[in-house]
């Protein structure tokens, strides 16, 4: 007579599953954050909702009397507009081209005040102090530097074979857009930078020794190790630094005004707004940014999937 013996299944651990800790320091954080969140509401909430209210009429600052419910019209002139595509085509150029070029040279910049001993508060404070200045005045000192008849720049560079007395950098889309960008991260590089040293900071140095005791290369050290651990302050930074690029109207403004395709969506928001003093059609151009900044922090935090909580369970 044969027996059949029932194996018990073998209890799985189930994945992602918090534990106290992470679970009491998440109500923390709740209740600490809840009042600044709390604030930020009642400040912001407001104005997001009128903006998304007006963006669905026909409105017009200077004649207020003259108001029409016209439902999505304004969305869909917008989205029609080959005025907006360009708009767009610049915001995402100069976001992705600058972010990209900050993320390098603030690593960069990180790993020398991360590495560096005896003049590190001194560092520190030099390399904040463009970050330091105020955006308009910063795009102001960049035109007039650019520019062809109080520009210094011409003079400095007229050895190029492309480059003379009187070479208008603001004449073209391409030349512009560089001044622009330029301008853009000469200023917030700074902040980049400190983020990420943040980051560094978390990495624990045994780990780094272990790898180069192992035999492993400065670049291996670099992508096994270093990227890895602080790849929550990447993607802060990232994300700080492109929902602020994508919103850039101060630079724009002031050095080409929007000509040359080099207007944003919050210059076209501001010509719409104030100049045209069309609320309803700018109102919907509003609307549409504040879900392409929504958007855009949603794929963030997707895509690089930071537990926040890891090591601590």
């Amino acid at each position: 007579m044969s027996t059949t013996t029932t194996e018990a299944p073998e209890e799985r651990p189930q994945k992602n599953r918090m534990s106290d800790r992470a679970k009491a320091e998440q109500r923390l954080g709740w209740k600490l954050a809840m009042p600044a969140f709390i604030v930020m509401v009642a400040v912001t909430g407001y104005p997001i909702l009128q903006a998304i209210w007006n963006s669905f009429f026909s409105y017009r600052l200077t004649d207020p009397d003259n108001r029409e419910f016209t439902g999505l019209s304004n969305y869909i002139v917008s989205l029609t507009d080959p005025v907006f595509w360009t708009s767009m085509k610049m915001t995402v150029l100069v976001t992705v081209f600058t972010v990209a070029v900050e993320l390098v040279f603030g690593f960069i910049i990180a790993l020398v005040m991360h590495r560096i001993v005896i003049p590190r508060r001194t560092l520190r404070t030099l390399v904040l102090i463009p970050y330091s200045i105020i955006t308009v005045v910063s795009a102001f000192t960049w035109f007039f530097a650019f520019s062809v008849d109080t520009g210094f720049v011409n003079r400095w560079l007229e050895w190029l074979p492309f480059i003379e007395q009187d070479y208008n950098w603001f004449g073209g889309f391409w030349s512009s857009f560089f001044v622009i960008s330029l301008s853009e991260i000469w200023k917030t590089t700074p902040f980049m930078s400190l983020l990420l040293l943040a980051g560094l900071a978390q990495v624990d140095g045994s780990m780094e020794e272990a790898a180069k005791v192992d035999g492993a290369s400065w670049w291996q050290v670099l992508v096994k190790v270093i990227l890895p651990n602080m790849k929550a302050a990447v993607m802060v930074a990232l994300l700080f630094r492109t929902l602020d690029a994508f919103r850039i109207f101060d630079n724009i403004f002031i050095m080409t005004g929007g000509a040359n395709d080099t207007t944003s969506l919050s210059v076209l928001i501001y010509r719409q707004t104030i100049d045209r003093t069309e609320i309803g059609l700018g109102s919907a151009l509003s609307v549409i940014l504040f879900l392409c900044v929504l958007g855009i922090a949603a794929l963030f935090v997707k895509g690089f999937k930071v537990d926040l909580a890891q090591g601590r369970n």
